[in-house]
């Protein structure tokens, strides 16, 4: 069988690029797997890519590159959501690109790994290849306009994938999707290379893009009670984003020079924290939780808030990691301190982790998606109709509002009763 998965950049440094070559290598046991990144911006990617994988870049925005020299690069994108997060990074020549490769392709299978690329996938697909849209957001921090963009063409798909069950319910119950399966399969991690520390260092890491929903200012206010009582312990935060200034700002106003370092990006987030004591997240809100699952495969017992929608889900609160409150730093630094004095709970935690994170092993996770492709081939012709009987109810729905409207501003007028021409009828 081949398969394509459509990913925004490749190249760079992301959860969803990991999780995509996680479980693009596991399925090139079985399948002919082509990754296709809609930009690259350099000439290697920085994650190892699977031989045994094909990796198509669509629009070379490197320097010198002949697509830079393209005047379509510099025109809006027409196809891509205008909704979308990413539409600035998205142009004419990227929606061209796409259609190209999308109307010609010959894939059995081809997965979209974003909001905006799963319209790409939804409008210019063959008909003949299975269309999955997988979510690494969520349904409900989409905004109200783009949440109505996704239902026009998500309703042409084969299946929706959402990492958590929550998310699943949010698009059962919030998006009218008739004749599409919508599924929860979790991200894949594979089993690290690395061996952990056991529990025996005082560090402290963490890890994600610098920005204000991942709350690394909470978790360095929650670092600075932790130092004020255990100086000998040690915060590493591992990314890079526009928060990094004020993060920085913030170490240096709570005298934590020296003590919590921001670290900037890394590849090879796994021997960081197999290095680490503690992982913490302190995100208002997560779609999955990427860095838990590294962290726990890693050994390695995690504090994280109990934010909507992955953390619940992953760790299993008091044994093999800790849950508190969103926006509690005095709480996030008490389950720290919890976990530094007490060396045999970390150590316990920490191998409760790894028992429960080989769930996630990329292995299973593509057997599972095995069996998702089955069942969609099966079910083709019952979906179809489910969809076309969907659009039937959507189209006496649109007609009979519209009725009413009609009649209500008749009412309104004082036709009611009236001609079509809005004289009275003879009695």
């Amino acid at each position: 069988m081949k398969i394509v998965f459509l990913i925004h950049n490749v190249y760079g440094i992301g959860g969803t690029i990991r999780t995509t070559l996680n479980l693009a290598s596991a399925l090139a046991d079985r399948h002919e797997v082509t990754i296709v990144s809609m930009l690259r911006h350099r000439t290697s990617p920085r994650f190892t890519i699977d031989e045994r994988m094909t990796l198509v870049p669509l629009v070379d925005l490197r320097k010198d590159a002949a697509d830079t020299a393209d005047p379509r690069l510099h025109q809006p994108a027409e196809s891509f959501p205008s909704a979308e997060k990413r539409h600035k990074q998205y142009s004419r020549l990227t929606d061209l690109r796409a259609e190209e490769y999308l109307r010609t392709c010959d894939a059995d299978v081809i997965i979209g790994t974003r909001p905006g690329i799963n319209v790409y996938l939804a409008r210019f697909a063959p008909r003949h290849a299975l269309r999955i849209a997988q979510e690494h957001l969520t349904h409900d921090t989409h905004s109200t306009r783009l949440r109505s963009q996704l239902a026009r063409h998500y309703r042409g798909l084969d299946a929706v994938i959402t990492t958590t069950e929550a998310d699943a319910t949010a698009y059962r119950t919030r998006m009218r999707l008739p004749g599409v399966h919508i599924q929860t399969i979790a991200n894949s991690v594979p089993q690290p290379h690395v061996p952990p520390t056991g529990g025996s260092t005082q560090v402290i890491a963490a890890a994600g893009r610098l920005v204000r929903a991942k709350r690394f200012d909470l978790l360095i206010e929650a670092f600075a009670k932790v130092a004020a009582e255990r100086p000998d312990w040690s915060l590493c935060i591992y990314g890079t984003g526009t928060d990094k200034d004020r993060l920085q700002d913030l170490i240096d106003d709570r005298g934590l020079a020296g003590r919590a370092s921001l670290m900037g990006a890394t590849a090879h987030i796994e021997a960081e924290f197999a290095q680490a004591s503690i992982v913490a997240s302190a995100s208002d809100a997560e779609s999955f939780g990427m860095t838990l699952v590294e962290a726990m495969r890693c050994g390695v017992p995690v504090v994280s808030t109990n934010c909507p929608l992955g953390p619940a889900e992953i760790i299993h609160d008091g044994v093999d990691g800790l849950l508190v409150p969103v926006g509690d730093a005095a709480a996030l630094a008490a389950a720290l301190l919890d976990l530094i004095d007490d060396e045999g709970a970390r150590r316990r935690m920490g191998d409760a982790a790894r028992r429960a994170s080989k769930r996630f092993d990329p292995v299973p996770i593509a057997a599972t998606y095995d069996a998702l492709f089955t069942e969609l081939g099966a079910t083709r012709r019952s979906r179809a109709w489910q969809r076309g009987r969907g659009r039937w109810r959507a189209r006496i729905g649109r007609s009979m509002r519209r009725l009413c409207g009609e009649i209500a501003d008749r009412r309104q007028r004082g036709d009611v009763g009236g001609r079509p021409d809005g004289t009275p009828q003879a009695r």
